[in-house]
């Protein structure tokens, strides 16, 4: 989850921002206040991670269908996040997810677009902070402990290889996206990834070392044991890695007077 399209100037600041200097595709936007952009990346964790783990409890008091609510789960997560991106993105970029903040301050490092070592700073905490904070009202708002300590186990080889899967696929998405300045379909595009890795990864995509540790606040339906979340963050990072470099393989940037004209 990265920028968006940018939020439209008010009219009389119109001609400033005509004279300021764009962002490449993927950049945070500019003049955004720091301390705005944190409050965006925590309140969107927060969000993010109440409508994983609300849902979640709502889906197992309607049906004992596991199936069933793991369908719930999952569509009220792509919904959420849709729209938190669409809303966000704009402000913060919309990671909420530090394995997508690492990854675009390595770009940045790299001479690409994305956040400064300050950024990921601040992004980072606030972040954890949003989810942890989200997992308690989550609980709250259905009448569970605010806090109790997942006891589902997640520490099985297969689930986290399906973590190094989902996290891949969703770098290679997102940067994929600002690479071939796509970021548009950021908020419909990274939502359905999301989606369907619930389903077709046997961990259900975590693919995010902030929401894997406010899970671990709840014994809900989507809890995870503390004891599972070391091997899951430390496998989210292996799959941004990876992700990573595909993209500089894939999207590999040609010498512009070898390029060729489209058809």
């Amino acid at each position: 989850m990265t920028a968006t399209e940018p939020v439209a100037a008010p009219a009389a600041e119109s001609v400033i921002a005509a004279d300021a200097p764009q962002p490449a595709p993927g950049a945070t936007p500019p003049r955004t206040p720091l301390i705005a952009r944190a409050a965006a990346e925590l309140v969107g964790t927060a969000a993010l991670v109440a409508i994983v783990v609300g849902s979640g409890i709502q889906a197992t008091e309607l049906t004992q269908d596991v199936a069933l609510q793991l369908l719930a789960n999952s569509t009220a997560t792509v919904f959420g996040l849709c729209v938190l991106i669409a809303l966000l993105g704009p402000v913060s970029g919309a990671h909420f997810n530090p394995a997508v903040t690492l990854a675009e301050w390595w770009t940045a490092r790299r001479g690409g677009a994305g956040v400064t070592a300050r950024e990921l700073a601040i992004y980072v905490p606030s972040q954890i902070v949003g989810a942890v904070a989200g997992a308690i009202l989550a609980d709250a708002m259905f009448g569970e402990p605010l806090v109790k300590w997942s006891t589902h186990d997640r520490s099985a080889g297969n689930l986290l290889l399906g973590e190094v899967v989902a996290t891949t696929g969703l770098i290679l998405l997102i940067f994929g996206l600002a690479r071939t300045d796509r970021l548009r379909f950021a908020p419909v595009a990274v939502a359905s990834y999301i989606g369907a890795a619930y389903w077709f990864t046997s961990s259900t995509s975590f693919a995010n070392p902030a929401v894997t540790i406010g899970r671990a606040f709840t014994d809900t339906f989507a809890g995870i044991a503390p004891g599972s979340v070391p091997g899951f963050v430390g496998m989210q990072l292996v799959g941004a890695i990876v992700g990573l470099a595909l993209v500089a393989v894939i999207f590999m940037r040609g010498n512009s007077d070898t390029e060729q004209p489209a058809a």
